[in-house]
């Protein structure tokens, strides 16, 4: 099989046709912003973070897409509902380009809602998909974790999960000095340069402690097993029921089937981050089609600015 038909076939999975994607996350870090709105509804450049998303879960072959909300995220539900009298206006007014936006986000994929209920962390989350996503795999994919389009990662994931029938999650080399920041994997070598096998993981090790400098990053796609592990769990770190916790189980071998990690080298925006939130914006801001050309001017003229600024404080 030719590397584009194993993307062709990755891209419209049969094993795979259900996301899930956690957003209960109360959204400290960006407060007061996130006061009274979802931090995932806070923009990159001209969408919302959720929705790129549930993009990149739809442009993998996945069509049935459910969303873990929790308190105060009717916003979420908006979104990604019909507006008649939004669309009425704008086509009364036959701006067909801002109309295209507005059904774009209603048309991306069948989203589906439930509360989480009690935070009990990202294991408790995925846990309450199981009605929903029954004998099945199926991807997780984090909302502070954007991947670039441009990047595909979840095919390749689903692609090595079709063919080992296992459990795969996406893994990120990362400076040592920031790996108790994350999820850490021990791993072994396979024929392929970016496919491991995961031996144990580790939930934000000391650097003098992590077995690598791999980190968990937010996807993963999951068999159905993964559910009575999570039934098991004793609360871990933080008093929450880890998800990590519940693939380390299987990643010792007490499952049906091994866990592969898939080593990620494109480009990943950390929108939970408030910094990362404005780099993604800036990022993704001077390659958009629109906004791209005014951008770049504009930071390339503040890059020069803000370095003469620097240079003059220097030398005072």
């Amino acid at each position: 099989m030719s590397p584009t038909d194993a993307h062709t076939n990755a891209s419209r999975p049969e094993s795979v046709t259900k996301a899930v994607i956690p957003a209960a996350g109360l959204g400290t870090r960006f407060l007061p912003a996130t006061k009274a709105m979802p931090k995932e509804m806070l923009p990159i450049v001209d969408k919302p973070a959720i929705q790129y998303v549930v993009e990149e879960a739809a442009g993998a072959g996945l069509d049935d897409v459910l969303i873990i909300t929790g308190r105060n995220k009717d916003n979420l539900v908006n979104h990604f509902d019909s507006v008649p009298e939004l669309e009425y206006t704008l086509q009364r007014k036959g701006d067909e380009g801002k109309l295209g936006k507005v059904h774009g986000s209603s048309e991306l994929a069948e989203v589906h809602f439930l509360r989480q209920g009690q935070p009990l962390g990202l294991g408790h989350a995925v846990g309450r998909a199981r009605l929903h996503v029954g004998d099945e795999s199926f991807a997780v994919l984090l909302g502070d974790d954007l991947i670039d389009a441009r990047d595909p990662l979840l095919s390749r994931m689903i692609e090595v999960h079709d063919r080992e029938a296992a459990t795969v999650v996406a893994l990120m080399e990362v400076p040592a000095e920031s790996i108790h920041l994350y999820g850490c994997a021990a791993v072994q070598t396979t024929d392929e340069d970016d496919v491991v096998r995961i031996t144990a993981l580790v939930e934000k090790p000391d650097a003098a402690d992590a077995p690598s400098n791999l980190a968990v990053i937010g996807r993963y796609v999951l068999r159905p097993e993964i559910f009575d592990v999570i039934d098991e769990l004793e609360p871990g770190r933080g008093g929450e029921y880890q998800l990590t916790d519940a693939l380390n189980v299987l990643a010792a071998g007490l499952g049906d089937r091994p866990v592969y990690g898939v080593v990620f080298n494109g480009r990943r925006y950390d929108t939970g981050d408030r910094a990362d939130w404005i780099k993604a914006n800036l990022l993704l801001g001077v390659d958009h089609d629109e906004l791209g050309g005014e951008l770049t001017e504009w930071v390339l003229d503040f890059a020069d600015r803000l370095r003469a600024s620097v240079g003059d404080q220097t030398e005072r």
